[in-house]
């Protein structure tokens, strides 16, 4: 008998340009990405209608639906995962996630960024100054070697890193840190670019064939800090 082909949505809210993609069997079909930050919450679900019927399908002819899982931005995250969420109850799929690090460190294999000799690619997700959300992967083994954890970037922070070969730093947080890295000396390529939906084609087949499925009802994103609601000091009348 024949496999059934799989096919995925996949959903990017993290960053500050959204997007969406489908998937078949690991090969992206469609894909839609913003060019203007911060629309989350008026292009995602047209964004999902657009990819669906490009390929001629619903939602429910989808094996699952897969969102980013953060760390990023609060907003976007709620955006992208409410979506993903009421898709799921809406057509009895299941859920996946994949989280933004290794979105980007397949974003950056899919797309041929990564240098020859590299040696390890650290993600990073501007977190507003000289702070990232970042985590570090080697390149041979693909293995996460460091915890995702907020990040002070300074001259030293990745010198050790440095001495041990080329690393590539990739994601929305990259080009603010180039200058203070490079200035602690070593061999580094620097990639300033959002994290993609039809970066988690891989991954998320590779989830959806292992079963890593998720609560649909109690799934929450990775802040990883928790969300400050402020106050304007300016009068509103």
């Amino acid at each position: 008998m024949q496999q059934q082909k799989s096919r995925i949505l996949l959903i990017e809210t993290s960053t500050s340009l959204c997007s969406a993609a489908l998937a078949e069997d690991g090969r992206v079909l469609a894909y839609r990405e913003s060019s203007e930050p911060r629309a989350h919450a008026a292009m995602t679900a047209p964004y999902v209608k657009d990819v669906l019927d490009e390929c001629g399908i619903t939602v429910a002819d989808c094996s699952a639906v897969c969102v980013s899982s953060g760390p990023g931005s609060y907003t976007g995250l709620r955006v992208g995962v409410s979506t993903a969420k009421g898709l799921c109850f809406g057509a009895g799929i299941p859920l996946l996630s994949v989280d933004t690090m290794e979105i980007l460190v397949a974003q950056a294999y899919a797309e041929g960024l990564v240098p020859d000799g590299c040696r390890y690619i650290v993600p990073m997700i501007d977190a507003r100054r000289m702070e990232v959300y970042s985590c570090v992967y080697e390149c041979e083994s693909l293995q996460r070697v460091t915890p995702v954890a907020p990040v002070v970037v300074d001259g030293d922070t990745y010198r050790g890193l440095l001495e041990e070969g080329k690393v590539l730093f990739i994601g929305d947080g990259a080009l603010k840190c180039r200058d203070v890295i490079l200035a602690g000396g070593g061999d580094a390529a620097f990639v300033q670019c959002c994290p993609k939906a039809s970066a988690m084609a891989g991954p998320a087949e590779k989830k959806l064939r292992a079963g890593a499925t998720e609560d649909v009802a109690y799934f929450e994103p990775f802040y990883l800090k928790e969300f400050i609601a402020t106050v304007s000091k300016k009068a509103l009348f």
